[in-house]
């Protein structure tokens, strides 16, 4: 039995932070990435082996998967990586995790669902803070009200971002939103829709935004009408419509790759001080045809050490666990009551 498992993009800020807390788990898992220096680095900090080669090598990437059980994927942005580590992974028999919060990875993965059911493999994009907590937060709120018809979700973050999720955001920003309607993704402008949100420890005005909840907790609930919301000061409201002006500048792929290399050289990611002292804050409501709703709140630790205890608990699961192949959120492979099993996360919800 297979019982290796790799972490692709171990030397990016999110990668770096499962490594770490891997080895004080005593799970072992191989560390691999594209930069000889990086992984070198992290390599020699944790005592792991390690591997460098690129995704477009695909002999080298065969070679790497030789043996290999599971794949956690950290090397963003997602539209661009995932594809040829899916493929590696149905070619080589390896469970697929990321830790991708984009829709168009999930919608991507999902429609090679019998793909992996016929490799036997686990395909399972968004393991991290994108979209644990809410994934798990939309299916227990269904559990109570089964007829849910409409379901809205939000989030509140308690500190910035790093490199990976910054230049994927930039992504973000030229597609526009995105929401569920009558069970299809619809496209919609940027910061569509506002609405005041009335979070455990406030009411905060939150915008729209395309989360990956958008398309996976769909599947997760079957529930057709989906919006996410994350909570932001009237001027960063103001300055995402702004933005839509300038949808076809930011489609440009020579204006994003500017705009990467600006984030590479500025963004760092919080500090481990910021992580502890900040929290997230999550709602989530459902809503039946009939007016009948159920709404509840969750508070977790810092968003990356959520992606941390939350993707490390999957690999564990899957290490010792028989799963039948196919796509998977993480409700419907772990349970919807999965995030209030991690360390810090609490829940309550209201009828």
């Amino acid at each position: 039995m297979k019982n290796t498992w790799l972490i692709y993009g171990a030397n990016g800020y999110t990668g770096q932070l499962i490594a770490r807390q891997a080895r004080q788990q005593g799970l072992k898992p191989v560390l691999a990435g594209r930069s000889h220096k990086g992984i070198a680095a992290i390599a020699a900090e944790t005592g792991f082996d390690s591997l460098v080669f690129d995704l477009d090598n695909t002999a080298a990437l065969n070679d790497a998967l030789q043996g290999v059980s599971i794949v956690l994927h950290c090397a963003g942005p997602f539209s661009a990586t995932s594809q040829p580590m899916i493929e590696a992974c149905l070619r080589n028999g390896c469970h697929y995790l990321d830790i991708t919060g984009e829709i168009s990875v999930f919608a991507n993965a999902h429609k090679q669902s019998d793909e992996a059911t016929h490799a036997d493999i686990v395909l399972m994009p968004g393991v991290g803070f994108d979209v644990v907590p809410t994934d798990c937060l939309a299916a227990r709120l269904v559990k109570a009200l089964p007829a849910a018809t409409s379901l809205s979700l939000a989030f509140e973050s308690g500190s910035h971002m790093s490199p990976g999720t910054a230049k994927t955001s930039i992504e973000g920003l030229a597609g526009g939103g995105c929401i569920r309607q009558d069970g299809k993704l619809k496209w919609v402008p940027l910061a569509w829709k506002t609405r005041e949100i009335p979070f455990k420890h406030g009411k905060r005005l939150a915008v729209t935004i395309p989360w990956g909840d958008v398309f996976t907790a769909f599947i997760s609930t079957g529930v057709p009408d989906i919006e996410v919301y994350m909570a932001a000061p009237p001027s960063s409201i103001l300055q995402m419509k702004r933005l839509r002006m300038l949808k076809p500048l930011l489609s440009m792929q020579w204006v994003q790759n500017l705009m990467k290399k600006r984030i590479e050289k500025s963004v760092t990611g919080p500090e481990p001080e910021e992580r502890q002292a900040s929290q997230m804050q999550l709602w989530g409501e459902v809503t039946t045809a009939d007016g009948r709703s159920v709404s509840a709140t969750m508070t977790t630790p810092n968003g990356y050490d959520v992606t941390v205890s939350a993707s490390l608990g999957i690999v564990e699961h899957l290490l010792v666990s028989d799963v039948e192949g196919g796509f998977y959120t993480p409700s419907l492979l772990m349970g919807a009551d999965y995030a209030t099993s991690l360390p810090g996360v609490t829940f309550e919800i209201n009828s």
